[in-house]
């Protein structure tokens, strides 16, 4: 008898415990999407990497010619030469293909790297705000919709006006209608 009593005193504790635990658990969302749309810095370090990109972009333009180039003049030639000169040119091309498929990713790669950088200050303030917001209002965590994480929320949970109010209030910046 005595045990039984024990352990239904101990299942009491836990049970409560466990709901005062689960009252302390606070939780909100943002959704970052809209955040990176509206953050001061975010519209320049999107137009500064547009800028750069234009260089690239020519490059794979040029390169994509020189290939049509000569595909044109292999169609145009091809009745004309020789079966060892056609083979020649057909080589020519695919080399050059394959140059043009190498240097497209490559510059790919530097593009993305070359973005992360430009947003990456954006990206840190970003993250300053959300954190002095979750430790002011003693969240356990914030969620991000735009990750797809959540299904269903309550509006007054979302946290991300408070966000960029503040984004633009640190720095200046004139609020925008990003909703």
């Amino acid at each position: 008898m005595r045990r039984t009593s024990f352990a239904l005193t101990a299942l009491t504790f836990l049970f409560s415990a466990g709901v005062v635990e689960a009252q302390a658990l606070r939780i909100a969302y943002v959704n970052s999407q809209e955040i990176l749309l509206s953050a001061p810095g975010a519209e320049a370090a999107q137009q500064q990497f547009d800028q750069e990109m234009q260089g690239y972009q020519s490059e794979i333009s040029r390169l994509e010619s020189e290939i049509q180039n000569l595909e044109a003049a292999l169609q145009q030639q091809q009745l004309t030469l020789s079966p060892e000169a056609k083979a020649n040119r057909e080589q020519q091309l695919q080399v050059k293909f394959q140059e043009y498929q190498q240097r497209t990713a490559q510059l790919q790669e530097l593009a993305s790297q070359r973005r992360a950088a430009l947003i990456q200050p954006v990206m840190d303030n970003i993250t300053a705000v959300i954190e002095a917001i979750r430790e002011e209002g003693a969240y356990s965590m914030i969620l991000d919709a735009a990750a797809g994480s959540i299904v269903s929320a309550d509006a007054a949970l979302d946290l991300t006006q408070e966000v960029i109010a503040r984004l633009q209030s640190s720095s200046g910046a004139a609020p925008s209608g990003g909703r």
